[in-house]
């Protein structure tokens, strides 16, 4: 993945909850403290980053957690909206995790032993945060990455895995039509009838 010339602005000083938030041009997880309890961040190469999804990201993250759940396997659980601890800069919130069950009442949950993280992409979104997350995930040996596109007019999904030198993803399919892979377990998502269902939503009239 290449990040081009996309920059973000990290997040520095910020009203919340009637509260400012420290102004930081870099952060760590020692940081996080300062942060109010119910304060919603991702912290991804050292910056903080404040998202605020729409109801169409958040249907998608809960129809792939369904899929997941379908097959996934004993001793693992799907979570959507969970944060993991990978590093002192990286405390990245995937939409969608397939992370070891005995970290189910625990935030936020240790990487290792997770087999799956998804990210579906939003407007807000740039070029630089997803080559980051790529590379917090792989040096967590995190074996598979999905990212779903629903910015297009069909919904995309691109595969990515872990090389066999744990050093970084490598492309596997993209596709806009039915996905289906072995791989880390067997999952089945109609992206079709996904786009088809967000189509129909965007169609609907107030009364």
């Amino acid at each position: 993945m290449s990040s081009g010339d996309h920059e973000e602005k990290p997040v520095t000083a910020v009203a919340y909850a009637g509260t400012d938030i420290p102004e930081r041009s870099e952060w760590t997880v020692d940081d996080l403290k300062d942060l109010p309890k119910d304060f919603r961040y991702e912290l991804v190469n050292g910056r903080l980053i404040v998202p605020s999804p729409t109801a169409m990201h958040q249907d998608i993250a809960h129809r792939v957690k369904s899929a997941l759940e379908e097959h996934c396997p004993d001793g693992y659980v799907v979570s959507t909206d969970q944060s993991l601890a990978i590093d002192v800069k990286n405390e990245p919130r995937p939409d969608v995790v397939v992370m070891p069950a005995e970290h189910f009442d625990v935030s936020p949950v240790p990487v290792a032993g997770s087999l799956l993280v998804v990210e579906v992409i939003s407007a807000t979104q740039t070029v630089r945060e997803m080559v980051d997350k790529a590379r917090a995930y792989s040096s967590a040996k995190i074996g598979h990455y999905w990212i779903i596109d629903p910015l297009r007019e069909q919904i995309e999904l691109i595969e990515m895995i872990l090389d066999d030198a744990g050093r970084g993803y490598d492309y596997g399919e993209a596709t806009a039509g039915v996905f289906r892979t072995q791989q880390p377990f067997p999952v089945v998502l109609d992206l079709p009838a996904l786009s088809k269902r967000h189509a129909a939503i965007r169609g609907r009239k107030s009364s």
